[in-house]
Protein backbone atom coordinates (compact mmCIF):
# COMPACT_ATOMS: atom_id res chain seq x y z
CA UNK A 1 0.00 0.00 0.00
CA UNK A 2 3.12 2.17 0.42
CA UNK A 3 4.63 2.00 -3.01
CA UNK A 4 0.93 2.83 -4.80
CA UNK A 5 0.87 6.02 -2.54
CA UNK A 6 3.82 7.09 -2.67
CA UNK A 7 3.77 6.61 -6.69
CA UNK A 8 0.28 8.22 -7.07
CA UNK A 9 1.02 11.01 -4.87
CA UNK A 10 4.61 11.98 -7.46
CA UNK A 11 2.53 11.66 -10.58
CA UNK A 12 -0.31 14.10 -9.01
CA UNK A 13 2.69 16.41 -8.14
CA UNK A 14 4.66 16.23 -10.96
CA UNK A 15 1.24 16.79 -13.42
CA UNK A 16 0.24 19.41 -10.91
CA UNK A 17 3.72 20.95 -11.46
CA UNK A 18 3.56 20.57 -15.61
CA UNK A 19 0.05 22.23 -15.17
CA UNK A 20 1.13 25.82 -13.48
CA UNK A 21 2.62 26.16 -17.53
CA UNK A 22 -0.74 26.64 -19.06
CA UNK A 23 -1.69 29.44 -16.95
CA UNK A 24 -0.85 32.81 -18.75
CA UNK A 25 2.52 34.43 -17.35
CA UNK A 26 1.61 38.12 -15.73
CA UNK A 27 4.37 39.69 -18.32
CA UNK A 28 2.79 38.06 -21.49
CA UNK A 29 -0.54 40.18 -20.96
CA UNK A 30 1.39 43.28 -21.77
CA UNK A 31 3.06 41.89 -24.71
CA UNK A 32 -0.12 39.68 -26.42
CA UNK A 33 1.84 39.58 -29.91
CA UNK A 34 4.16 36.30 -28.51
CA UNK A 35 0.61 34.40 -28.23
CA UNK A 36 -0.55 35.42 -31.42
CA UNK A 37 1.29 34.50 -35.01
CA UNK A 38 1.15 36.96 -38.05
CA UNK A 39 0.77 34.10 -40.70
CA UNK A 40 -2.02 31.25 -41.16
CA UNK A 41 -1.10 27.84 -39.19
CA UNK A 42 0.00 25.47 -41.80
CA UNK A 43 2.94 23.05 -40.39
CA UNK A 44 2.03 20.82 -37.16
CA UNK A 45 5.69 18.92 -35.69
CA UNK A 46 3.89 15.84 -32.60
CA UNK A 47 7.00 14.54 -30.70
CA UNK A 48 6.00 11.33 -29.07
CA UNK A 49 8.54 10.21 -25.97
CA UNK A 50 6.69 6.56 -26.25
CA UNK A 51 6.20 5.34 -22.40
CA UNK A 52 7.14 9.18 -21.16
CA UNK A 53 5.10 10.29 -18.22
CA UNK A 54 5.48 12.83 -15.61
CA UNK A 55 8.11 10.86 -13.48
CA UNK A 56 10.18 10.35 -16.57
CA UNK A 57 10.20 13.93 -18.12
CA UNK A 58 11.47 14.61 -14.44
CA UNK A 59 14.02 12.44 -14.25
CA UNK A 60 15.26 13.72 -17.60
CA UNK A 61 14.91 17.30 -16.17
CA UNK A 62 17.17 16.41 -12.94
CA UNK A 63 19.34 14.55 -14.79
CA UNK A 64 20.01 17.11 -18.14
CA UNK A 65 19.07 20.39 -16.59
CA UNK A 66 18.98 20.43 -12.61
CA UNK A 67 16.45 21.38 -10.27
CA UNK A 68 16.17 25.15 -11.12
CA UNK A 69 15.86 24.79 -15.26
CA UNK A 70 13.45 23.56 -17.81
CA UNK A 71 13.73 20.73 -20.70
CA UNK A 72 13.17 22.15 -24.14
CA UNK A 73 9.89 20.15 -23.48
CA UNK A 74 9.05 21.99 -20.53
CA UNK A 75 9.83 25.19 -21.74
CA UNK A 76 6.76 25.38 -24.47
CA UNK A 77 3.85 27.84 -23.49
CA UNK A 78 0.72 25.72 -23.02
CA UNK A 79 0.47 22.59 -21.05
CA UNK A 80 -2.38 19.87 -20.37
CA UNK A 81 -2.94 16.31 -19.16
CA UNK A 82 -4.61 13.65 -21.33
CA UNK A 83 -6.33 10.47 -20.86
CA UNK A 84 -5.02 7.63 -22.59
CA UNK A 85 -7.79 4.74 -21.81
CA UNK A 86 -8.47 2.38 -24.93
CA UNK A 87 -12.03 1.55 -26.50
CA UNK A 88 -10.76 -2.36 -25.55
CA UNK A 89 -13.72 -4.91 -24.62
CA UNK A 90 -10.68 -6.27 -22.33
CA UNK A 91 -8.26 -3.86 -21.21
CA UNK A 92 -8.09 -0.74 -19.36
CA UNK A 93 -4.41 0.43 -20.17
CA UNK A 94 -3.76 1.70 -23.84
CA UNK A 95 -1.11 -0.38 -25.92
CA UNK A 96 0.75 2.02 -28.38
CA UNK A 97 -1.11 1.01 -31.37
CA UNK A 98 -4.36 2.28 -30.07
CA UNK A 99 -2.99 5.28 -28.38
CA UNK A 100 -1.48 6.48 -32.01
CA UNK A 101 -4.44 5.26 -33.84
CA UNK A 102 -6.41 7.88 -31.44
CA UNK A 103 -3.91 10.77 -31.96
CA UNK A 104 -3.51 10.17 -35.67
CA UNK A 105 -7.19 9.34 -36.68
CA UNK A 106 -9.41 10.73 -33.70
CA UNK A 107 -10.89 7.78 -32.24
CA UNK A 108 -10.88 5.10 -29.29
CA UNK A 109 -9.87 1.39 -30.71
CA UNK A 110 -8.70 -1.40 -29.23
CA UNK A 111 -5.49 -2.68 -28.20
CA UNK A 112 -3.17 -3.96 -31.32
CA UNK A 113 -5.59 -1.48 -33.76
CA UNK A 114 -3.58 0.24 -36.45
CA UNK A 115 -5.97 2.52 -38.38
CA UNK A 116 -8.98 1.22 -37.69
CA UNK A 117 -11.92 1.50 -35.64
CA UNK A 118 -13.13 -0.84 -33.03
CA UNK A 119 -15.13 -2.51 -35.49
CA UNK A 120 -11.93 -2.94 -37.83
CA UNK A 121 -12.54 -0.45 -40.25
CA UNK A 122 -10.01 1.43 -41.97
CA UNK A 123 -10.33 5.22 -40.17
CA UNK A 124 -8.47 8.18 -41.78
CA UNK A 125 -5.23 9.94 -40.16
CA UNK A 126 -4.16 13.46 -40.37
CA UNK A 127 -0.59 12.58 -42.47
CA UNK A 128 -3.09 10.98 -44.61
CA UNK A 129 -5.80 14.43 -44.68
CA UNK A 130 -2.21 16.41 -44.86
CA UNK A 131 -1.56 14.47 -47.99
CA UNK A 132 -4.56 15.62 -49.49
CA UNK A 133 -4.04 19.07 -48.54
CA UNK A 134 -0.88 18.46 -50.64
CA UNK A 135 1.60 18.89 -47.66
CA UNK A 136 4.45 16.90 -47.08
CA UNK A 137 4.46 14.35 -44.66
CA UNK A 138 6.60 12.62 -42.45
CA UNK A 139 7.59 9.70 -39.95
CA UNK A 140 10.80 9.27 -37.61
CA UNK A 141 11.20 6.78 -34.99
CA UNK A 142 14.43 5.09 -33.21
CA UNK A 143 12.31 2.00 -33.31
CA UNK A 144 11.09 0.29 -36.45
CA UNK A 145 9.02 2.73 -38.76
CA UNK A 146 6.70 -0.38 -38.88
CA UNK A 147 6.46 -0.06 -35.22
CA UNK A 148 2.80 1.20 -33.91
CA UNK A 149 3.50 4.93 -33.30
CA UNK A 150 4.48 5.51 -36.79
CA UNK A 151 2.21 2.71 -38.33
CA UNK A 152 -0.84 4.19 -37.18
CA UNK A 153 -0.30 7.30 -39.08
CA UNK A 154 0.50 5.73 -42.53
CA UNK A 155 -1.05 2.20 -42.62
CA UNK A 156 -4.66 0.17 -41.90
CA UNK A 157 -4.07 -2.86 -40.45
CA UNK A 158 -6.30 -5.33 -37.64
CA UNK A 159 -3.13 -5.92 -35.97
CA UNK A 160 0.50 -4.17 -35.23
CA UNK A 161 1.84 -7.60 -35.29
CA UNK A 162 1.78 -7.41 -39.54
CA UNK A 163 4.22 -5.03 -39.95
CA UNK A 164 5.33 -5.80 -43.85
CA UNK A 165 1.86 -5.18 -44.11
CA UNK A 166 2.33 -1.81 -42.91
CA UNK A 167 5.83 -1.34 -44.96
CA UNK A 168 4.11 -2.24 -48.30
CA UNK A 169 1.04 0.41 -47.57
CA UNK A 170 3.86 3.21 -46.64
CA UNK A 171 5.63 2.58 -49.80
CA UNK A 172 2.54 1.86 -52.55
CA UNK A 173 -0.74 3.26 -50.53
CA UNK A 174 0.38 6.20 -48.17
CA UNK A 175 3.30 7.21 -49.06
CA UNK A 176 4.66 9.69 -46.82
CA UNK A 177 7.76 11.80 -48.42
CA UNK A 178 10.36 10.77 -45.18
CA UNK A 179 10.41 7.62 -43.41
CA UNK A 180 13.47 7.55 -40.97
CA UNK A 181 13.88 4.67 -38.38
CA UNK A 182 14.88 1.06 -38.36
CA UNK A 183 12.69 -2.13 -39.20
CA UNK A 184 14.99 -3.39 -42.69
CA UNK A 185 13.15 -6.63 -42.27
CA UNK A 186 10.07 -5.71 -42.95
CA UNK A 187 11.21 -4.44 -46.39
CA UNK A 188 13.02 -7.44 -48.06
CA UNK A 189 11.46 -10.66 -49.00
CA UNK A 190 11.80 -13.62 -46.59
CA UNK A 191 15.71 -14.88 -46.85
CA UNK A 192 16.46 -11.86 -48.52
CA UNK A 193 20.17 -10.31 -47.06
CA UNK A 194 19.82 -6.46 -46.37
CA UNK A 195 22.57 -4.02 -45.60
CA UNK A 196 22.44 -5.33 -41.98
CA UNK A 197 22.70 -9.10 -42.74
CA UNK A 198 25.53 -9.04 -39.97
CA UNK A 199 23.68 -8.45 -37.11
CA UNK A 200 22.52 -10.92 -34.85
CA UNK A 201 18.30 -9.90 -35.60
CA UNK A 202 19.00 -10.31 -39.85
CA UNK A 203 16.01 -12.50 -40.96
CA UNK A 204 13.98 -10.16 -43.55
CA UNK A 205 10.54 -11.40 -43.25
CA UNK A 206 8.45 -9.26 -45.87
CA UNK A 207 6.68 -10.38 -48.92
CA UNK A 208 8.69 -8.41 -51.38
CA UNK A 209 11.71 -5.63 -52.17
CA UNK A 210 9.42 -2.45 -51.06
CA UNK A 211 13.50 -0.89 -51.12
CA UNK A 212 13.64 -1.44 -54.94
CA UNK A 213 10.15 -0.62 -55.06
CA UNK A 214 10.44 2.74 -53.03
CA UNK A 215 13.36 3.43 -55.21
CA UNK A 216 11.19 3.15 -58.28
CA UNK A 217 8.65 5.74 -56.76
CA UNK A 218 11.28 8.15 -56.45
CA UNK A 219 12.45 7.86 -53.20
CA UNK A 220 16.37 7.94 -52.30
CA UNK A 221 17.20 5.10 -50.01
CA UNK A 222 19.90 5.67 -47.59
CA UNK A 223 20.75 3.34 -44.83
CA UNK A 224 23.33 5.29 -42.85
CA UNK A 225 23.90 8.80 -41.12
CA UNK A 226 26.06 9.76 -44.27
CA UNK A 227 23.87 8.52 -46.82
CA UNK A 228 21.11 10.59 -45.14
CA UNK A 229 23.34 14.16 -44.47
CA UNK A 230 23.91 13.63 -48.09
CA UNK A 231 20.91 13.52 -50.41
CA UNK A 232 19.05 16.58 -51.19
CA UNK A 233 16.23 14.36 -52.43
CA UNK A 234 12.25 15.59 -51.50
CA UNK A 235 11.47 12.11 -51.11
CA UNK A 236 13.44 9.85 -48.23
CA UNK A 237 13.50 6.00 -47.27
CA UNK A 238 15.92 5.66 -44.25
CA UNK A 239 16.23 2.33 -42.28
CA UNK A 240 19.21 2.08 -40.24
CA UNK A 241 18.87 -0.84 -38.17
CA UNK A 242 16.99 -4.31 -38.48
CA UNK A 243 14.73 -3.80 -35.62
CA UNK A 244 14.79 -0.76 -33.51
CA UNK A 245 17.77 1.19 -33.43
CA UNK A 246 18.84 0.07 -29.88
CA UNK A 247 18.98 -2.52 -27.51
CA UNK A 248 16.37 -2.82 -24.59
CA UNK A 249 17.47 -4.74 -20.96
CA UNK A 250 17.68 -4.04 -17.51
CA UNK A 251 20.07 -2.62 -15.31
CA UNK A 252 23.34 -4.56 -15.81
CA UNK A 253 23.10 -6.40 -18.60
CA UNK A 254 25.79 -5.68 -21.00
CA UNK A 255 23.76 -6.13 -24.31
CA UNK A 256 21.36 -3.37 -23.20
CA UNK A 257 22.46 0.33 -25.20
CA UNK A 258 21.36 3.25 -26.60
CA UNK A 259 23.09 4.06 -29.68
CA UNK A 260 21.47 4.70 -32.21
CA UNK A 261 23.76 4.65 -35.79
CA UNK A 262 21.91 7.54 -36.42
CA UNK A 263 20.86 9.74 -34.03
CA UNK A 264 17.36 10.99 -33.50
CA UNK A 265 18.10 14.74 -33.59
CA UNK A 266 19.92 14.07 -36.91
CA UNK A 267 17.07 12.56 -38.16
CA UNK A 268 14.65 15.25 -36.69
CA UNK A 269 16.91 17.75 -38.63
CA UNK A 270 16.86 16.08 -41.95
CA UNK A 271 13.05 15.49 -41.84
CA UNK A 272 12.12 19.43 -40.77
CA UNK A 273 14.18 20.44 -43.91
CA UNK A 274 13.48 17.92 -46.32
CA UNK A 275 9.33 18.63 -45.69
CA UNK A 276 9.77 22.37 -44.91
CA UNK A 277 10.74 22.83 -48.75
CA UNK A 278 6.74 22.28 -49.56
CA UNK A 279 5.08 25.84 -49.76
CA UNK A 280 2.03 24.35 -48.46
CA UNK A 281 3.01 23.49 -45.11
CA UNK A 282 4.01 19.80 -43.38
CA UNK A 283 2.80 17.13 -41.24
CA UNK A 284 5.93 15.25 -38.83
CA UNK A 285 5.14 12.60 -36.48
CA UNK A 286 9.04 12.30 -34.56
CA UNK A 287 9.08 9.39 -31.96
CA UNK A 288 11.78 8.34 -29.27
CA UNK A 289 10.65 4.48 -28.47
CA UNK A 290 13.36 3.81 -25.59
CA UNK A 291 11.64 5.69 -23.21
CA UNK A 292 9.49 3.46 -23.47
CA UNK A 293 11.27 0.31 -24.11
CA UNK A 294 14.06 0.87 -21.09
CA UNK A 295 11.02 1.57 -18.23
CA UNK A 296 9.72 -1.64 -19.25
CA UNK A 297 13.36 -3.43 -18.85
CA UNK A 298 12.98 -0.64 -15.57
CA UNK A 299 16.43 0.77 -16.89
CA UNK A 300 16.91 4.12 -15.66
CA UNK A 301 19.67 4.80 -16.72
CA UNK A 302 18.91 4.35 -20.28
CA UNK A 303 15.62 5.99 -20.09
CA UNK A 304 16.79 8.86 -19.16
CA UNK A 305 19.75 8.26 -21.86
CA UNK A 306 17.13 8.24 -24.81
CA UNK A 307 15.02 11.05 -23.10
CA UNK A 308 17.79 13.60 -23.19
CA UNK A 309 18.07 12.64 -26.96
CA UNK A 310 14.54 13.14 -27.24
CA UNK A 311 14.70 16.54 -25.70
CA UNK A 312 17.24 17.37 -27.55
CA UNK A 313 15.48 16.70 -30.75
CA UNK A 314 12.31 18.59 -29.50
CA UNK A 315 14.58 21.71 -29.25
CA UNK A 316 15.10 21.42 -32.72
CA UNK A 317 11.47 21.76 -33.48
CA UNK A 318 11.12 24.54 -30.89
CA UNK A 319 13.74 26.13 -32.47
CA UNK A 320 12.04 25.86 -35.93
CA UNK A 321 8.80 27.01 -34.97
CA UNK A 322 10.26 29.91 -33.07
CA UNK A 323 11.08 30.93 -36.70
CA UNK A 324 8.17 29.84 -38.35
CA UNK A 325 5.54 30.76 -36.00
CA UNK A 326 3.00 29.07 -38.25
CA UNK A 327 4.32 25.96 -36.74
CA UNK A 328 2.53 23.94 -34.05
CA UNK A 329 4.72 21.79 -32.26
CA UNK A 330 3.20 19.18 -29.65
CA UNK A 331 5.51 16.95 -26.90
CA UNK A 332 3.51 14.28 -25.65
CA UNK A 333 3.34 10.34 -24.12
CA UNK A 334 1.37 8.26 -25.71
CA UNK A 335 1.54 6.15 -21.99
CA UNK A 336 3.19 5.72 -19.26
CA UNK A 337 5.59 2.82 -18.62
CA UNK A 338 6.70 1.39 -15.52
CA UNK A 339 5.13 3.35 -12.91
CA UNK A 340 8.25 5.66 -12.36
CA UNK A 341 8.62 7.65 -9.69
CA UNK A 342 11.15 9.64 -8.14
CA UNK A 343 12.38 9.43 -4.44
CA UNK A 344 15.54 11.03 -2.01
CA UNK A 345 18.49 8.52 -2.07
CA UNK A 346 17.72 8.55 1.75
CA UNK A 347 15.15 6.32 1.66
CA UNK A 348 15.74 2.63 2.13
CA UNK A 349 14.49 0.11 -0.49
CA UNK A 350 11.01 -1.37 0.33
CA UNK A 351 11.46 -4.37 -0.52
CA UNK A 352 15.01 -5.11 -2.59
CA UNK A 353 13.66 -7.98 -4.88
CA UNK A 354 12.43 -7.63 -8.51
CA UNK A 355 11.19 -4.67 -10.44
CA UNK A 356 10.47 -3.15 -7.27
CA UNK A 357 14.47 -2.63 -6.69
CA UNK A 358 15.27 0.99 -6.59
CA UNK A 359 17.37 2.07 -9.52
CA UNK A 360 20.40 4.74 -9.26
CA UNK A 361 21.38 6.85 -7.82
CA UNK A 362 21.28 9.37 -10.48
CA UNK A 363 23.08 12.84 -9.99
CA UNK A 364 21.26 16.12 -10.41
CA UNK A 365 22.71 18.65 -13.34
CA UNK A 366 24.60 21.39 -11.30
CA UNK A 367 24.06 20.15 -7.96
CA UNK A 368 25.55 17.51 -5.41
CA UNK A 369 22.08 15.81 -4.74
CA UNK A 370 21.27 12.92 -6.52
CA UNK A 371 17.48 10.82 -6.85
CA UNK A 372 16.58 7.56 -6.82
CA UNK A 373 14.15 5.88 -9.32
CA UNK A 374 11.91 3.37 -8.50
CA UNK A 375 9.80 1.14 -10.60
CA UNK A 376 6.29 -0.52 -9.58
CA UNK A 377 5.56 -2.77 -12.99
CA UNK A 378 7.11 -3.79 -16.20
CA UNK A 379 3.83 -2.64 -17.83
CA UNK A 380 2.08 0.56 -19.29
CA UNK A 381 -0.09 2.20 -16.68
CA UNK A 382 -3.21 4.52 -16.63
CA UNK A 383 -2.25 7.28 -15.56
CA UNK A 384 -2.62 10.95 -17.48
CA UNK A 385 -0.07 11.70 -19.43
CA UNK A 386 1.26 15.08 -19.35
CA UNK A 387 1.40 17.05 -23.16
CA UNK A 388 3.18 20.86 -23.60
CA UNK A 389 2.94 22.58 -26.75
CA UNK A 390 3.69 25.98 -28.66
CA UNK A 391 2.33 27.84 -31.63
CA UNK A 392 -0.99 28.38 -33.54
CA UNK A 393 -3.23 26.17 -31.67
CA UNK A 394 -1.65 25.51 -29.25
CA UNK A 395 -3.94 27.10 -27.32
CA UNK A 396 -6.28 24.68 -27.44
CA UNK A 397 -4.43 21.93 -26.04
CA UNK A 398 -4.87 23.51 -22.35
CA UNK A 399 -6.87 21.44 -19.20
CA UNK A 400 -7.45 17.80 -19.15
CA UNK A 401 -8.79 15.75 -22.34
CA UNK A 402 -8.98 12.74 -24.44
CA UNK A 403 -6.13 11.62 -26.57
CA UNK A 404 -8.19 11.98 -29.64
CA UNK A 405 -8.26 15.95 -28.56
CA UNK A 406 -5.09 16.00 -30.08
CA UNK A 407 -6.07 14.56 -33.81
CA UNK A 408 -8.72 17.35 -33.66
CA UNK A 409 -6.44 20.26 -32.66
CA UNK A 410 -3.92 19.10 -35.41
CA UNK A 411 -5.97 18.84 -38.41
CA UNK A 412 -7.61 22.26 -37.45
CA UNK A 413 -4.11 23.94 -37.95
CA UNK A 414 -3.17 22.10 -40.76
CA UNK A 415 -6.49 23.26 -42.42
CA UNK A 416 -4.83 27.08 -41.20
CA UNK A 417 -7.79 28.04 -38.69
Amino acid sequence: MYRKRAWISGSMVAAAALLTVSITPAWASSNPSIFHHSKHPKNVILMVGDGMGAAQRQAIRLSKVGLNNNLAMDDLSKAGLVHTSPDDPKNLITDSAASATAMASGVKTYNGAIGVNGKKQPVPTVLEKAKKMGKATGLVTTSQITDATPAAFGAHVETRRDQSEIARQFIEVTKPDVLLGGGENYFYPEGTPGKFADDDDSKSIGKSNLIKEAQDHGYAYVYDQKGLQRTKSNRILGLFANEEMFTSGTEGDPDATYNPAVPLTKMTEKAISTLSKNRNGFFLMVEEEGTDEMSHSNNAKLAIQSGIEFDNSVAIAKAYAEKHRDTLVIVVGDHETGGMTIEDTNKSDESGDGISQEDGPFPIAHSDKSFIVDWTSTSHTGVDIPLTSMGPGSKFLTGTYENTHIHDVMLRTLKGY
